[in-house]
């Protein structure tokens, strides 16, 4: 049921879903397991005592017999329905929702019900989750961006996790298009975490969809993480890793995408990196190797149907024209390459004064052509 105005039938539709989802101490799986018995949470919630003990363990049972009453459940089914009548762009999708993912449903912990802000049918619609460390390389954040913006015009919604560096990265490189992105989330949808990222959140929540299955208000916690990678990997076709180490949450993503029979993308570094060495690790265990978006693209082209005209056609035609550069920009190009180089530097190799350098370089950075990072500037293309 998707809910848009939440009116009396509607609200009374959902009260059953949200309920199951807040019993405490009952995840998805055993959530799956009692639908599976009971068909629908209404049914199971408007059994007797008697028959839950019949069909369920006792401490269950006494559980869920008591589980419409619970003051505590009663006051988050209040600020549920609050939180929906505040915004049309606020929805809940149930499993007998038509607009809920094809993706998780086949998924044997498919979530009871998906908080979500923005445009559900991005849901939907072909996507690619991006994912890597959340302290990458200047060049590791460089290419989640590029990859994401070239896949992003290529027809796929890019899908991260909107946790600090590869998710950030991948995020903007699809707003910075115009295309579609998903951020799922591991704490409520209506909470911003990491609190730094307001703008992001604010930007997706516009031009693309939040989403959760946990309870609004909560909090960040370390153990909501990987549930909330199942979804993640669950909505895409394949999941591509930029930068992970050996330790890596970016790795349960990979893990449980393979798990559930999407592709595993990973991007080769340099062996000094020891944020190679997840997506080494990967590859070596049989995710594709990639070095540009195409190679997903190809790879992805006879799983995206309707769509595969446009991807397979936009293939080296979709990254975005180099802006055009006077010769004073030219020079600082050439005297960069694509490593860290400091102002001294830049001056030394383009001839360029100092004085008259640092105007080109903060034009350039202004116009998106480098970035200022610790240590100096980098090229962005």
């Amino acid at each position: 049921m998707i809910h848009t105005d939440t009116s009396q039938t509607d609200w009374l539709q959902l009260v059953p879903w949200l309920t199951l989802s807040l019993v405490p101490g009952l995840g998805p799986i055993k959530s799956s397991q009692l639908l599976e018995k009971f068909q629908h949470p209404d049914r199971l919630f408007s059994a007797s005592h008697r028959d839950l003990k019949k069909n369920l363990p006792e401490k269950l049972a006494d559980l869920l017999a008591g589980t419409p009453d619970d003051p505590d459940i009663q006051q988050q089914l209040q600020r549920t329905r609050a939180w929906l009548q505040a915004s049309t762009a606020h929805r809940i999708l149930t499993p007998d929702s038509p607009f809920y993912p094809k993706g998780l449903k086949e998924l044997p912990d498919a979530p009871v019900v998906l908080y979500v802000i923005g445009n559900h049918h991005l849901l939907n619609e072909p996507q690619l989750g991006v994912v890597g460390s959340r302290r990458p390389t200047p060049n590791g954040r460089r290419v989640a961006r590029e990859f994401s913006e070239h896949l992003s015009r290529s027809g796929l919604v890019i899908t991260s996790g909107m946790a600090l560096g590869i998710d950030a990265a991948a995020h903007q490189g699809a707003l910075g298009c115009y295309g579609g992105t998903v951020a799922v989330l591991g704490t409520g949808v209506d909470q911003v975490y990491p609190a730094r990222h307001q703008d992001i959140y604010q930007l997706i929540a516009s031009q693309g969809a939040l989403v959760s299955e946990f309870p609004l208000g909560t909090k960040p916690f370390a153990g909501n993480f990987p549930r909330r990678n199942r979804i993640l990997s669950g909505l895409s076709l394949g999941v591509l890793v930029v930068e992970a180490a050996l330790e890596s949450g970016s790795l349960i993503s990979a893990r449980l995408a393979a798990e559930q029979g999407r592709e595993v993308f990973a991007i080769p570094g340099s062996v000094l990196n020891p944020l190679s060495r997840g997506c080494h690790k990967l590859i070596r265990e049989g995710a594709v190797l990639v070095e540009s978006p195409d190679d997903v693209l190809i790879e992805l082209a006879p799983q995206l149907h309707s769509v595969m005209n446009g991807v397979m056609n936009g293939l080296s035609s979709t990254a975005p024209a180099r802006k055009e550069t006077d010769p004073l920009r030219l020079k600082v190009i050439e005297a960069m390459g694509f490593e860290v180089v400091d102002v001294d530097q830049i001056s030394a190799l383009s001839g360029i004064p100092y004085t008259e350098l640092s105007v080109v370089l903060t034009e350039m950075e202004l116009d998106g052509l480098i970035e200022s990072i610790p240590g100096g500037f980098i090229r962005l293309g």
